[in-house]
């Protein structure tokens, strides 16, 4: 996802409304803003990040009507790409719990750490039928 291979890409979402605080706040001072949230939780230093953007999407939610019933050929594609790792429910346009996107990304973690290009067991979590909702 970056062309040296000594850099990581990071990316960040935070969910707002439109025309609340964040989504008002110009794009140098949200790039400030998640730059310094990062910073705080030790996550990264403030000189280490080369480079930022700023891309609103309003209604971004994940919708599961339409072409949702193809999603397999979608992740299909998606997990042949061996340095991208999709996790939580935007990412894996699945309607997972907080406890279970933050699982993703720890597994996620994990495969990095490890050299794990398989992407199922970041799909095999919250596969649990007694974590499902039901009508």
């Amino acid at each position: 996802m970056v062309e040296n291979q000594d850099n990581v890409w990071i990316g960040l979402e935070y969910f707002c409304n439109e025309g609340d605080f964040l989504w008002n706040m110009k794009d140098d001072e949200f790039l400030k803003f998640a730059i310094d949230e990062m910073v705080k939780i030790d996550v990264l230093e403030q000189e280490d990040v080369l480079d930022g953007a700023v891309i609103r999407v309003p209604k971004t939610y994940p919708a599961y009507f339409g072409s949702y019933d193809s999603f397999d050929v979608v992740r299909s594609f998606l997990d042949g790409i061996d340095n991208l790792f999709l996790i939580g429910r935007n990412g894996m346009h699945r309607y997972n719990n907080m406890d279970h996107s933050m699982l993703s990304a720890m597994v996620a973690v994990e495969n990095i750490i490890n050299g794990v290009t398989g992407k199922d067991n970041i799909w095999d979590v919250n596969t649990e039928s007694e974590y499902h909702e039901s009508k």
